[in-house]
């Protein structure tokens, strides 16, 4: 159910930042190294005509502020969404945005911190405040609805993470309510596309995936999977606040749900390279590098997340670091046949692995039993056995790691 609520509720609506730019994927042998500018302050008021979030010279002014928080440059980035707000205090935007800031801190860590929950709730109330009056005032105003859906949306979202189910349902059937209506400025901008996109593939996805939840779709609008990956694909090329999150979706969608790891690694590789210090999109792409062999490549980019996790990088946390020490491990034992610096990463990865409370990951479980493998390998059959006892009481009975753990077990009793 909790999986149902974050799907078919929170994600009809999420983040609303993204980049202008669009770069090209570029060399894929070596990661680019892409430089924010420091995003300067201007104060001076701007009379907008027609909607805020259309506006051409805001979104010329904000282009290196949103480049910066994807970047995890929050600092900066928050600068010139205060400056923002000060200028529209009354728009729902800027506190959006600043949202949408706190939300970022909270992604790297798998959602599991929740030192920002407060700000970011704060912050979401106060979208969703700002945009009530400017809906009170005219119901037909599009942008309010769409900043009152994706608000709700997103904070039902997290709700559901914390497990908050009244909230999370309260929220979810608003952001539902105001989508339908900006839906009506779908044929003005990709952002207002972006919401009926994620509905459209998740509500199909839903209902292939969930049988037990088929009478309850029956109360939502219909869904048409290929149209919402249609829809995500132009939002992706067109959006100025909703490309990047459509490309972090289509990225997901491909990996997760469709199979296509061809389609995930151009997305991945595109958004690592232009936002080079964002954890999130360094350890995807090293994932999808890793698992499509693709070695040495996601070896470059496993050390250099492990390095700015040394040096304390904003979004460089125990997640991350779980990812990369593996992937080493991986490389040095099949590859280099560096048993000492395979065994080595794979214990650091358990250590991230702990720190991060997930002992029941993969990453968890095949780092204690490549371990095991390899102290077998070296003759060492009482460590062996040690690290294969972990596997077996930490793995599915009916996974290959169980069998493979229950084998050595019982031909290795005498041992101690």
């Amino acid at each position: 159910m909790k999986k149902y609520l974050y799907i078919a509720f929170g994600l009809f609506l999420p983040v609303l930042v993204s980049a202008q730019n669009r770069e090209g994927l570029g060399d894929t042998t070596a990661m680019r190294q892409v430089t924010m500018e420091t995003v300067d302050v201007i104060p001076a008021a701007v009379k907008v005509k027609g909607m805020l979030l259309l506006n051409k010279e805001v979104q010329y002014e904000l282009e290196g502020a949103v480049d910066n928080m994807y970047n995890f440059k929050y600092e900066r980035a928050e600068k010139q969404f205060k400056s923002l707000r000060r200028r529209y205090p009354e728009h729902p935007l800027p506190y959006f945005l600043m949202g949408l800031s706190q939300w970022w801190k909270i992604v790297p860590t798998n959602i599991q911190t929740k030192k920002y929950d407060d700000l970011f709730f704060a912050y979401m109330d106060t979208t969703m405040e700002k945009a009530e009056e400017l809906y009170d005032k005219n119901e037909n105003n599009t942008e309010a609805a769409f900043f009152l859906a994706a608000a709700n949306g997103f904070s039902a979202r997290l709700h559901s993470e914390r497990s908050n189910w009244r909230k999370a349902t309260v929220h979810s059937k608003r952001a539902i309510e105001y989508m339908e209506i900006a839906k009506a400025g779908n044929g003005l901008s990709p952002e207002f596309l972006f919401g009926e996109a994620l509905f459209n593939y998740y509500a199909i996805w839903i209902h292939e995936n969930y049988k037990m939840l088929r009478p309850v779709l029956a109360f939502f609008p219909d869904g048409d999977k290929r149209l919402g990956l249609k829809q995500l694909r132009h939002v992706s090329n067109s959006g100025f606040y909703t490309g990047t999150e459509a490309k972090f979706f289509l990225m997901k969608i491909y990996a997760n749900e469709e199979g296509n790891l061809d389609e995930s690694m151009k997305i991945a590789q595109s958004l690592a390279t232009k936002y080079p210090d964002n954890a999130y999109f360094q350890r995807f792409y090293a994932r999808l590098l890793f698992v499509q062999g693709h070695f040495s490549m996601a070896e470059r980019v496993s050390l250099d997340i492990l390095h700015k996790l040394d040096q304390k990088m904003p979004g460089y946390e125990a997640v991350s670091g779980r990812y990369a020490s593996y992937i080493l491990g991986y490389v040095n034992q099949n590859k280099y046949r560096d048993l000492d610096k395979a065994k080595q990463y794979y214990l650091e990865s358990i250590m991230y692995a702990e720190m991060s409370d997930e002992r029941d990951s993969g990453y968890f479980i095949n780092s204690y039993l490549n371990l095991a493998r390899i102290s077998d390998q070296l003759k060492n059959k009482s460590q062996a056995k040690r690290y294969y006892t972990i596997v077996l009481n930490a793995s599915e009975k009916k996974s290959p790691a169980f069998k493979e753990a229950r084998t050595f077990l019982k031909a290795n009793k005498k041992v101690k």
